[in-house]
């Protein structure tokens, strides 16, 4: 539950938050670990019900592809300038 975001709170897990809805998805996963499906399972079930932004730890697929690339792109982006910043100077 700690690795399940709060949809309306979206700054807090599930676990941690006090709204309505992270109460309804805390029953809907004990209900379903209790029915046998596994962390996992439950998690996979969350994620295509309500998407991959429910997760703090998404899965890399063609949905989160920005998300995982974002930031190297940015640091390389970033040195780019730097060493054309550098090279101008010299």
């Amino acid at each position: 539950m700690t690795e399940l975001r709060c949809l309306v709170c979206q700054g807090q897990s599930i676990h941690d938050s006090d709204a309505e809805m992270a109460g309804d998805m805390r029953h809907l996963v004990r209900t379903r670990i209790e029915a046998g499906e596994s962390p996992d399972q439950v998690r996979a079930f969350l994620i295509d019900r309500y998407g991959s932004w429910v997760s703090y730890q998404p899965r890399l697929d063609r949905e989160t592809y920005v998300l995982w690339l974002a930031p190297l792109v940015l640091l390389l982006g970033g040195a780019v300038l730097v060493l054309r910043r550098i090279k101008v100077r010299r």
